[in-house]
């Protein structure tokens, strides 16, 4: 029996490690794809911000011309340089991706801790307050705040953080909750600890992987609903080209100019895809709870 223990409990050893690498190896993978990708389009929307190959207004390039020496990816039916469009269309997605997350984080988490210390009436109706918001499409809300004030950048960014504020605020609400039924919680407050204390020095490092992670998401998505406003000519005016613009101008020449509108089209779906990676690669990298366990 003791001879025959070694030699059956050797390979089952091999196994869990060798399962232990590609579990590993697959998240790693997944993040680094998601960063070459999206890093790709960040990198795009940074030299737009320094350089364009023309004025986003400048349409003396000829209606529709394909890819040439002077236009790389032709012209739209306007006469404006395609290449220019695209990479602005970036920068206008990075900003719209990251004010709109800066609005829900920041007004998410306000919301969800003070959803989280609430007891009694007040919890219900926070909570109940945050069902209503996340019940109305994201859309929807955010078409009316911007068409209460004006279709600008600026109001399709708060619009969309405000629509998106609401899923963050319930996220960080269960997770906040979760941390205060703790033991050391109660043990932090026996001592004498405070509540500003205990939220910095314990709630907020354990919610934060599992929040960066829905962050990551609520970027993409944000990316998503900019394209969409902009589709419906709510978003950034012209000469902006935001990339859901340029797909609206692009449908009517499809089929005689059909890189107008594939050219922002693979654009936003790269992003969001390598956004999308990138979030899953944290969940895995960051957030214990996910990760599987060897056999």
């Amino acid at each position: 029996m003791t001879s025959i223990e070694p030699a059956t409990t050797a390979p089952a050893m091999k196994r869990a490690g060798a399962g232990t690498e590609r579990r590993t190896a697959r998240r790693s993978s997944t993040l680094i794809t998601g960063c070459v990708l999206a890093g790709s389009i960040a990198l795009l929307a940074l030299v737009a911000l320094f350089w364009l190959p023309y004025a986003t207004d400048d349409t003396s390039g000829g209606r529709l011309t394909g890819p040439d020496g002077d236009h790389l990816l032709g012209t739209d039916k306007l006469g404006r340089d395609l290449l220019t469009q695209v990479m602005n269309g970036a920068t206008i997605a990075f900003r719209a991706g990251l004010g709109s997350v800066l609005i829900a984080g920041t007004l998410g988490l306000v919301l969800g801790v003070l959803a989280a210390f609430a007891q009694g009436w007040l919890d219900d109706t926070l909570s109940g307050f945050l069902d209503i918001l996340i019940a109305f499409p994201t859309l929807l809300l955010a078409m009316l705040v911007v068409a209460a004030r004006s279709g600008t950048l600026g109001s399709a960014v708060l619009a969309i953080g405000l629509a998106q504020s609401a899923v963050v605020a319930r996220l960080v609400r269960i997770l906040v909750k979760r941390v205060l039924a703790q033991d050391y919680i109660t043990a932090a407050r026996t001592s004498g600890t405070s509540w500003g204390r205990i939220v910095a020095g314990h709630v907020l490092p354990n919610i934060w992987p599992t929040l960066a992670v829905n962050l990551a998401l609520q970027f993409g998505l944000a990316v998503l609903a900019e394209a969409g406003l902009s589709y419906l000519g709510l978003g950034a005016p012209p000469p902006n080209a935001s990339w859901g613009r340029l797909l609206l101008e692009a449908q009517a020449t499809f089929t005689t100019a059909p890189i107008g509108a594939l050219a922002p089209g693979i654009l936003l779906v790269v992003l969001v895809i390598g956004v999308n990676l990138v979030a899953d690669g944290l969940r895995d990298t960051l957030d214990p709870t996910t990760r599987e366990r060897p056999a």
